[in-house]
This record gives C-alpha cells, structure tokens and sequence, in this order.
C-alpha cells in the first residue's frame, strides 16, 4: 500500500472520461486505527477487502462519496483514498455537477471530487481497469511530498498522505512537506520519517 500510494501521484483517473491527474492521496492499512478495515470486515467496507485494482467508495458523514483504490492482495484492508485531482477532462461537465465555474472547486477535495466525477456507491466494487474507470500511470518527472494525514481523529500524525509538490490542486497545503526518499524514481530524496 505504501508503495502503491504515492506512486498514484501524477497518475491520470477518468470516470466516464470525465477526470485529470491525481494530485493527492491518502493511504489506510489494515492496522491503521484510522481504517475502515481496521475492525474487519462488513458490508459497507467488504471492497476495501477485494482484490487490488477496485474501487472502495463510501459515503463520508452521510454527505459526500469518497474514492479509495485497494492496494493490497485480496482479503487485506489496505486502499488509498484520493482527495484531490487536477481537473483536465470534462470540465463542463464537472462544472455543472459540482454548480461552480472555478476550477480550483472542482476535485480539491474527496467529496468534491467524486461529486465531479459522478461517482456513487454504484462504483463501489467496480475493476479500475475497465470502463467506467481509466487509471494510466503517470509520466515524467514529479516531486512527490509527504505528510500528515487530515481530516481524521485517530492516526493523523501518520505521513501517510503524499501530494504533487506545487499542485495548486490540493485539498490543503501540506503541514509538513517532506519530499519522498526511496519509494519513486523520480522523487526528490529526503530525511527518513
């Protein structure tokens, strides 16, 4: 999960060929407190559960859905949630789902995002490797930072949360920006955690 995270940054996710570049995620395992998985499995959660490549989407305070990847092998609670994207395909159609003009409002934001995108728990479970989804792997050179996670009581200090260094995209400037040290080939080295 750890190694599936952070390179989902810069990677581009369509739904219905409506998406951009992810720009931020967070990542939840099995023994993290925070997890949904971390008190087994259910059936709200029981995706998180599947096989990696899936879809775990949830709905968040009973208001907005949320996306999270599964990463780990099948039967292990592991998923990285995306908080952010950079807005690239079908902005007049995130636009008028989300009732805003500024694309900055449109996926800086978990909720937000999947409000853009469309998606729903009809999603949840879903291959990303067939249509509706389209994941493809980043390409070039990017600055993976790291830091806390936000938005959570339990676990936030974890620097499980990585973003595209810069991105005006964000959900929230990182509290703490470390760049990522041995886990991308082209991240910027930096101190262990």
């Amino acid at each position: 999960m750890h190694a599936v995270a952070p390179d989902l940054i810069g990677a581009t996710l369509l739904v219905d060929g409506v998406g951009g570049r992810i720009v931020e995620v967070e990542a939840y395992a099995r023994e993290d407190p925070a997890s949904h998985g971390y008190r087994g499995q259910t059936a709200r959660n029981a995706a998180m559960f599947g096989a990696p490549g899936h879809a775990y989407v949830y709905r968040s305070y009973g208001i907005h859905w949320c996306l999270n990847l599964v990463c780990e092998e099948e039967g292990v609670a592991a998923a990285a949630l995306v908080r952010a994207l950079e807005p690239m395909e079908g902005l007049e159609r995130m636009g008028e789902r989300r009732g805003v003009d500024d694309p900055r409002l449109l996926c800086s934001g978990p909720g937000r995002l999947c409000q853009a995108l469309g998606v729903t728990r009809e999603h949840d479970g879903l291959p990303l490797d067939r249509a509706p989804f389209e994941l493809r792997a980043s390409s070039g050179s990017l600055k993976v930072v790291r830091g806390p996670r936000i938005g959570i009581a339990q676990a936030a200090e974890l620097p499980w949360r990585y973003g595209l260094a810069g991105s005006k995209s964000l959900s929230r400037p990182f509290r703490e920006v470390a760049p990522l040290a041995g886990e991308r080939s082209d991240a910027t080295p930096a101190e262990s955690p």
